[in-house]
Parts: structure tokens; C-alpha cells; sequence
């Protein structure tokens, strides 16, 4: 299945990456970011961006509601989280799958 719009829950370098090879395949991204991380450059490579909390990822990249919730206002199709962060968390995974999003990873 082809995406056209997936959502990148994570930020730095492994999101401008993974931004980077969405673009190469014409699928539009979303970047969340936290209060600090406006200016960074994986939120200004997206196609669209989405504050999700202040600087303590606990608020921010971990809270699985303000992440689900970004994917779901922008018309996501899918989430990738990167690694670290939700990567390695099979609840989010099962969340994902409950809000009709695709887990990438």
C-alpha cells in the first residue's frame, strides 16, 4: 500500500531522513515538534507541522494522545516513529492499529 500523507513522530536527523525519503516518493509529511523545536529543520523540510506540547518529551514525542491525535488532524495514513521515542513501544503500535493508523516500523 502506497501512503500519501504519514506523519513522522520523532525529530533530527532521523526525521529529516525519513522526510527525505518520503519526499523522493511523493508522499506529503507531517512533523510534530515540541515548543523548542519550531526552527528545527525537520519541522521546516514537512509539508506540514504540528506543535505538540513543551520540551519534555514526556509532554511531547511519548504522549501517545497528543501524537495520535496530530495524525489524526492532519488525515494521516500512517505514523512512522523513527527510533527511540514510540519506536520500540508495541502499545503504541496497538494504538495506532485501533485509530485506523499504519505503524511503519
Amino acid at each position: 500500500m502506497m501512503f500519501t500523507k504519514i506523519l513522522v513522530a520523532n525529530r533530527g536527523e532521523i526525521a529529516c531522513r525519513i522526510i527525505k525519503a518520503c519526499q523522493e516518493m511523493r508522499i506529503k509529511t507531517v512533523a510534530i515538534y515540541s515548543n523548542i523545536d519550531s526552527e528545527s529543520p525537520h519541522v521546516m523540510m514537512a509539508d506540514e507541522s504540528v506543535e505538540i506540547g513543551p520540551a519534555n518529551p514526556l509532554e511531547s514525542y511519548l504522549n501517545f494522545d497528543k501524537v495520535i491525535n496530530a495524525a489524526k488532524e492532519t488525515n494521516s495514513e500512517a505514523i512512522h516513529p523513527g527510533y527511540g521515542f514510540l519506536s520500540e513501544n508495541p502499545q503504541f503500535s496497538s494504538i495506532c492499529s485501533d485509530n485506523k493508523l499504519t505503524f511503519i516500523g
